[in-house]
């Protein structure tokens, strides 16, 4: 029976120095590591409200540029018929 005695002692001391330290760096090493990813997962979080209040402004400027466009074909509708004026407007002064 010392035998067992001794498989036993030498078990619980193999458990009690190697095992459960090993175990307890292990979960030290887990939660960094989970703290970690928390403060980057935070990071990232700032960063897309960020960036979604930066691009809200995205439909507003399709909006403008469809304006533009508009306002650009008018304008040269505009200036075709001002050249238009300036033109009967020289045919009058030269004719006086």
């Amino acid at each position: 029976m010392t035998a067992v005695y001794w498989i036993w002692s030498a078990t619980l001391t193999i458990i009690t120095f190697v095992v459960v330290p090993l175990a307890v760096h292990l979960l030290h090493r887990t939660l960094k590591a989970t703290r970690a990813i928390e403060r980057y997962a935070r990071e990232s979080l700032t960063a897309g409200v960020g960036i979604a209040t930066n691009t809200s402004a995205i439909p507003a400027l399709e909006q403008t540029l469809a304006t533009a466009g508009s306002l650009a074909e008018a304008s040269k509708l505009l200036r075709a018929r001002a050249e238009e004026i300036g033109g009967v407007a020289v045919d009058v002064a030269a004719s006086r």
